[in-house]
């Protein structure tokens, strides 16, 4: 039963910051490799605001501005030139990894390599079925739902979020339509890069942070999006709670540093016997 609440946990935040990285490729076609960076950056300007002085859910919303902020300047400075200029998926990848590189380089030269923590009171947990639960992973379970649904909400009911749906289904005849792509495509971000935000800060909440915490999420991320269905993002979600769950109960039989290859397992195995994801999507 601690697994098994672990792996709802981890894989929450898996699903929430898997479901950005989803829209991007999906929206843009390209892999973001440094998505998980942007969850590093936001746990630590998050850490920077409450050790600051200010509240933790002050932080929160700190951190993702602070995000979406610097990924609508990559959009403008980096990404949006690319494009026009006809880039290969081969060269945006390139940078996106040097872009990874980057953000960790200036996480560690602002903050060291050690493992750090936000500046709250330590509470105890409470039973339930002879596994202990702590606060902030029920508040990590709560914000993960209310997230979910609030995506939902913007995809099925705005026009953002049809626009968005569209994008993702043919760029060219969502442009033919009248829609404004390069706004969308902004707007993709902004949605993207929050969740990986909100992830970021919510994974130190239940773990050290530190770097490379982002890269660490980044297998399991992908891991998330192929098994629910590349371009799904309730696929993702599913995906997401699967890998998370798959990864803490395999720690019953093997060492707890091996959990990661489990999610390169189940990749693996999606890829080779269901490459349009179980929960369906693009190939």
């Amino acid at each position: 039963m601690q697994l098994v609440i672990n792996g709802l946990v981890i894989g929450s935040i898996i699903a929430i910051t898997a479901i950005g990285l989803s829209m991007i490729y999906k929206t843009l076609n390209f892999v973001n490799f440094a998505h998980g960076d942007f969850v590093a950056f936001a746990a630590y300007i998050a850490l920077f605001a409450n050790t600051s002085g200010m509240h933790l859910a002050s932080a929160f919303l700190v951190a993702i501005l602070a995000t979406i902020v610097l990924g609508v300047f990559m959009e403008k400075v980096v990404w949006h030139p690319m494009r026009r200029k006809n880039a290969s998926r081969t060269t945006l990848i390139i940078i996106s990894i040097g872009l990874a590189l980057v953000l960790r380089n200036i996480l560690i030269f602002i903050w060291g390599g050690s493992t750090r923590n936000y500046n709250i009171p330590v509470r105890r947990g409470f039973e339930f079925f002879g596994a202990t639960i702590t606060p902030n992973q029920v508040l990590v379970i709560i914000a993960a739902f209310i997230l979910v649904f609030a995506l939902h909400c913007l995809l099925s009911r705005t026009k953002i979020g049809k626009s968005i749906r569209a994008l993702s289904d043919n760029i060219d005849l969502a442009r033919i339509s009248g829609i404004d792509v390069d706004r969308v495509i902004l707007w993709t971000w902004v949605i993207g890069l929050g969740l990986a935000a909100a992830g970021g800060v919510l994974y130190g909440l239940v773990t050290a942070i530190r770097p490379d915490m982002g890269w660490y999420l980044l297998l399991p991320m992908f891991a998330a999006v192929i098994l629910g269905g590349i371009g799904n993002p309730y696929g993702t979600i599913a995906g997401g709670i699967i890998i998370g769950l798959s990864q803490e109960l395999s720690t019953a039989v093997l060492p707890t540093e091996y959990k990661f290859a489990v999610s390169f397992v189940v990749m693996t195995l999606v890829l080779l016997l269901k490459p349009e994801g179980i929960f369906g999507g693009a190939k």
